[in-house]
């Protein structure tokens, strides 16, 4: 029996525009007043997940900065699993080099990440990897944003620990999400889907793909298993 769903945002409670899917809305809100656990997860900041959370209607519990932080209830302490020291690096490195050629990375929300770091796609993310093959960073492209996360954390990585704190384990979530950073969340729960217009790698990793995408496929996929909830 599952216990509780964690959930990606863009691109699987959204529309292709990134307007927020109301049907999941819907959806996520049944189950909470199921006394199922919803988290969100994403590579968005802290303070963009509590808003989130609370607009939304779920507990309160999210993983943010792509498994870099994490909370869990709305009354947790803000927990940091990475170290930003060495992605502050990296970016500078990153900087120097497209300075050089007179561009400018456009940054998402530095002031208000802990873990992580991210700027946005208007460079070849293979490029920042080469650049990047010496520093201890792993560089994650989420499809909205170019993220430097330190090695061996992830969504996934995360959900363990953030289960933990919640009294469950990883095998009692529901996961869904569609991107390459959703594969390690969604192999690790007990059911991991993927909706229809997520990556490759990311439906090869699910037990499930949805026939519909975006919000509407993440409505199907908790449809499909509603009755393996059970409140605790």
């Amino acid at each position: 029996m599952l216990k509780a769903l964690i959930t990606d945002i863009d691109g699987t409670l959204t529309s292709p525009d990134r307007r927020i899917h109301t049907g999941a809305i819907e959806t996520i809100r049944s189950l909470v007043d199921q006394g199922v656990i919803v988290v969100l997860a994403s590579g968005n900041t802290s303070c963009f997940m509590e808003s989130l959370s609370k607009m939304i209607g779920t507990q309160g519990s999210f993983i943010g900065e792509n498994g870099g932080v994490y909370r869990t209830g709305y009354a947790g302490p803000l927990r940091i699993t990475g170290n930003q020291t060495v992605c502050l690096r990296a970016l500078e490195a990153v900087q120097a080099h497209y300075r050089m050629q007179g561009k400018e990375l456009e940054l998402f929300s530095p002031t208000y990440r802990f873990s992580d770091l991210a700027f946005a796609r208007t460079v070849p993310v293979e490029e920042v990897r080469t650049i990047l093959r010496d520093h201890p960073v792993q560089v994650i492209d989420t499809g909205f944003a170019i993220h430097l996360q330190t090695p061996g954390i992830n969504k996934g990585t995360t959900l363990a620990l953030l289960a933990e704190t919640l009294g469950l384990h990883p095998a009692d979530f529901l996961a869904i999400g569609d991107s390459v950073n959703d594969i390690q969340m969604i192999e690790a729960a007990g059911i991991g889907i993927a909706v229809a217009n997520g990556h490759p790698d990311t439906r090869a990793a699910a037990d499930y793909i949805t026939e519909k995408t975006y919000g509407n496929g993440f409505v199907e996929g908790v449809k499909k298993y509603s009755s393996y909830f059970r409140a605790r």
